[in-house]
């Protein structure tokens, strides 16, 4: 269970440059069981994070809010918890997805390709064609996985 708050909705590879390394070590070489769930890192900060379905590009929730994705992940982390670079909040690159408000605790989890973070769902897999190619359709714009660890 995440902690009620504001949180920023996306990419962490955006918003978590000072402690990439760590969140890579974390989410790849320190859990043998998945990169995928919540986790700590050492200065006590809590985020969640999962794994697109189709690694990189761009996706959308059930109320319209698009994602873009570099690092092939959608995660969570209160906004209070990122470090600004600078004093202008856009040079984090944090519209590259959303701040959204959770007003009680919530879950996170992901099922399908589908990631939920309370009650936003975010389907990884949806704009795939239904005849099981294993290719996108024409229209998506998508990336290998590359998680830059």
């Amino acid at each position: 269970m995440m902690q009620a708050g504001n949180y920023y909705v996306g990419d962490l590879c955006y918003v978590l440059h000072e402690v990439w390394d760590e969140v890579c070590g974390i989410m790849f070489k320190d859990n043998p069981a998945g990169n995928d769930g919540e986790f700590t890192l050492k200065d006590g900060r809590r985020f969640a994070v999962y794994g697109t379905a189709w690694g990189d590009g761009t996706y959308k929730d059930q109320l319209g809010n698009y994602y873009s994705v570099d690092a092939g992940i959608i995660g969570c982390i209160l906004v209070s918890d990122i470090k600004l670079i600078s004093e202008d909040w856009w040079s984090n690159d944090i519209d590259g997805g959303n701040v959204i408000e959770f007003k009680a605790e919530f879950i996170t989890q992901c099922n399908d390709g589908m990631i939920q973070f309370g009650h936003i769902m975010i389907d990884t897999d949806a704009t795939y064609d239904d005849d099981e190619d294993g290719q996108p359709d024409e229209d998506q714009e998508w990336h290998d996985f590359d998680p830059d660890c």
